[in-house]
């Protein structure tokens, strides 16, 4: 009997080596599964890459990486959303990570832009007040993330838009901003601080359409038809390998921009 009791303890022992749970596994558990997440995200599987980093949170919450990655995750699902009430869960999520991330570590670069990020997500969905109100927040977050790291092109490319809406609020608007914040920044924000902005996006990153259509579309706005016609076709020659149904369908539109201007 004490034989046979012996070979079942040594049997667990040895199936407890063998079953070894996340947390015991530490670092080098949580670098597996991190080398996964990045494979799936990099194959557009961002549901599926998603479950793996909220899996290495479950068992490490201060997860740096997995926080920012998850952050960043939740914002791009929110946008395929049609309804509200989906884009408010997913932009919640990912400024509660973000913030989680931003307590890890408030000098780097990525857990300020998913801050900025996350913020720009819920103030899409807000009323005119709140909408101003958030909006007004992230700027402090895009100045971290381009102190750490100035070639950060995400970042000067919501930059950009930061700088195109500050530029372009009506009346109704200013009022309510000087209100919200006791008056303007002393330096106002205007369309070409916005195009520099999206510039500099394109120098570090060549091969996101976005920057392109949304440059293009300042130009638009600001009746400039050469430069509007000049960003289309630098997206056009390009010539990117587009993957995934945003990229698609931002090419379409870029397409359909540029043939109304060469009618």
């Amino acid at each position: 009997m004490r034989i046979l009791f012996k070979v079942i303890s040594i049997l667990f022992i040895m199936l407890g080596f063998l079953i070894t749970p996340l947390e015991v596994l530490g670092d080098s558990g949580h670098d597996v599964l991190l080398k996964k997440a990045y494979e799936l995200k990099e194959q557009y599987k961002e549901t599926e890459a998603l479950a793996v980093y909220e899996q290495i949170l479950a068992a490490d919450e201060l997860n740096y990486e997995a926080l920012c990655q998850a952050s960043l995750l939740h914002n791009l699902m929110g946008h395929r959303f049609t309804d509200d009430s989906r884009k408010l869960n997913h932009f919640s999520t990912a400024k509660s990570y973000a913030q989680r991330a931003y307590q890890v570590d408030s000098m780097d670069a990525r857990s300020n832009y998913a801050m900025a990020l996350s913020l720009a997500s819920l103030a899409t969905i807000s009323g005119p007040k709140q909408r101003l109100a958030t909006f007004s927040q992230l700027k402090p977050y895009l100045d971290g993330a381009l102190a750490a790291d100035f070639r950060h092109a995400d970042a000067w490319h919501l930059l950009g838009r930061w700088y195109f809406k500050m530029a372009n609020l009506n009346f109704a608007e200013i009022t309510a901003y000087k209100v919200m914040l006791g008056g303007m920044a002393d330096k106002p924000a205007t369309n070409k601080d916005a195009i520099y902005a999206m510039e500099m996006a394109i120098l570090h990153n060549p091969n996101n359409l976005r920057y392109y259509f949304d440059l293009a579309n300042i130009y638009q706005e600001m009746k400039n038809k050469e430069a509007c016609v000049y960003t289309l076709q630098r997206a056009m020659a390009q010539n990117l390998d587009l993957q995934t149904k945003e990229e698609l369908e931002l090419s379409r539109r870029c397409k359909i921009m540029l043939q109304e201007y060469q009618k």
